[in-house]
């Protein structure tokens, strides 16, 4: 079997890279300017969370019509949209003059990210050979993780040492090496289809997600009981039955969920949304309470993310080349097995927090969401029929960017819940906020664990 990788191969997989990277890293850059863009604009924590809740959503849309697109039209175009939309995104932000124009920004931006990684699954799912798979998957794994737990550090910086608008005009060479790269690179044919987009599962997809989100933000404001958080919630489901009615009983579909009538790939979606859930909420919640409750700068707040970060970028490659050799079980418990207890840490240990024992604890918890993540989706392309991996690709990039904007709304929501009506000190109340959410870490990481320990089972019994 040919193993090797050619080099417009590689240089394609690197255009959407970088285009993937820059977007996951502005989609947390911005979380340790929320208490400065709240000022800025007049808005409070619960409103500018949408600048991440919102920009995570718009993501998920559009990465929900990628198994479309790529049947529709070539990688190339697709990458040459999604870099057109960035900039233009990514200067709307920069000279932003309101609040809401600057989230209509993101917005924007969130299209391109929508598009990019998807596209580069997609360029390893048809261009790299089985048995080097799991490798490139942990490359891609690292630009995912990487990029969301750097933004913090990055946007610290910037924003500390010049203006938060700096952290959109320095990413905008990256763009543009990009977009060159691919133009010259990216030479993947449509996968092919003659049929048009199905527009109504796509509108009922849309409608769901909105509604969830929005009744999680809601809660942060509202008691869950109230109107305000069930009306939402409620649409949300009706929309949601919808949806699985007309994907499944239309002429076309969105995406083919039917994949999910395989246990081994729903168990492999519930630990990748569990992973991304935790891995997003915990980049959200940890420089926030190192600002409200450690009473640390922006800067050191972003920055206690940094080393755990670069641990975790060079662990998914790692983690991948494990995968090849020795099987993908290996890599997956065990990274799940130490998310689990990382995330128990900050409960356990969080009277004894200081910045530089986050620092400590969180390169444990990334430690095992990199050993796990990339593999997770990996393992799960290998386990459906080749014909339906740009779905399997399609959904899986959706349920990670949705876990994130989910994950982002609920945690953003339990620490403007306790600082609104807890007792005690604003900083006790963060305190506590912070406490409920690391417990959620824990809880979705301890389930994430034992999915995954069922699903290889029946992998292993499948084999026989």
């Amino acid at each position: 079997m040919n193993e090797k990788i050619s080099r417009q191969t590689l240089l394609a997989l690197l255009a959407a890279a970088l285009l993937s990277f820059t977007g996951i890293l502005t989609e947390t850059s911005m979380n340790v300017t929320f208490p400065e863009l709240s000022k800025v604009f007049s808005v409070t924590l619960d409103t500018v969370q949408w600048l991440t809740t919102g920009y995570l959503l718009m993501v998920t849309i559009v990465m929900a019509t990628t198994a479309y697109l790529l049947k529709r039209f070539s990688a190339q175009t697709i990458h040459l949209f999604a870099a057109l939309a960035f900039v233009v995104g990514d200067v709307m932000c920069a000279l932003s003059l309101n609040f809401p124009m600057l989230l209509s920004g993101r917005i924007i931006q969130a299209m391109a990210t929508g598009l990019s990684t998807p596209l580069m699954f997609h360029i390893i799912f048809t261009q790299i050979p089985k048995g080097r798979i799991g490798s490139m998957t942990g490359l891609a794994g690292m630009v995912i993780s990487f990029a969301p737990a750097l933004g913090p550090t990055y946007g610290g910086v910037v924003s500390s040492v010049t203006s938060w608008r700096m952290i959109f005009w320095l990413v905008l060479p990256i763009v543009i090496i990009s977009w060159l790269l691919g133009t010259h690179y990216i030479h993947i044919p449509a996968l092919g289809t003659k049929e048009s987009i199905d527009l109504i599962s796509l509108v009922l997809l849309a409608a769901t997600l909105m509604a969830f989100v929005y009744a999680v933000s809601k809660a942060g404001i509202y008691p869950v009981q109230s109107q305000q958080v069930l009306l939402p919630f409620l649409i949300g489901v009706i929309a949601l039955g919808l949806f699985i009615y007309f994907d499944t009983h239309g002429k076309t579909q969105l995406l083919d969920i039917g994949i999910l009538k395989f246990a081994s790939t729903s168990l492999s979606a519930f630990t990748y949304f569990c992973l991304q859930f935790v891995n997003i909420g915990i980049s959200f919640v940890i420089p926030v309470y190192a600002q409200y409750v450690l009473h640390a700068s922006p800067m050191v707040a972003g920055m206690v993310l940094l080393p755990g970060s670069i641990i975790g970028a060079f662990t998914s490659p790692f983690a991948g080349r494990i995968a090849d050799v020795k099987g993908y079980a290996l890599p997956v418990i065990a990274g799940l097995s130490s998310l689990t207890i990382g995330s128990f840490l900050f409960v356990g240990i969080q009277n004894l927090l200081t910045p530089l024992i986050i620092v400590f604890v969180y390169i444990f918890l990334r430690f095992g969401f990199n050993m796990g993540f990339s593999n997770t989706i990996s393992n799960a392309s290998l386990n459906v029929p080749k014909a339906k991996t740009a779905d399997l690709n399609s959904f899986f990039n959706m349920l990670q960017q949705f876990a994130g904007s989910i994950g982002v709304g609920i945690l953003a929501a339990v620490m403007a819940a306790n600082q609104n009506h807890g007792t005690g000190t604003f900083t006790q109340r963060s305190y506590s906020g912070g406490h409920i959410a690391f417990w959620i870490a824990t809880g979705l990481s301890l389930l994430a664990l034992l999915a995954t320990l069922v699903n290889f089972k029946i992998q292993h019994q499948n084999a026989k």
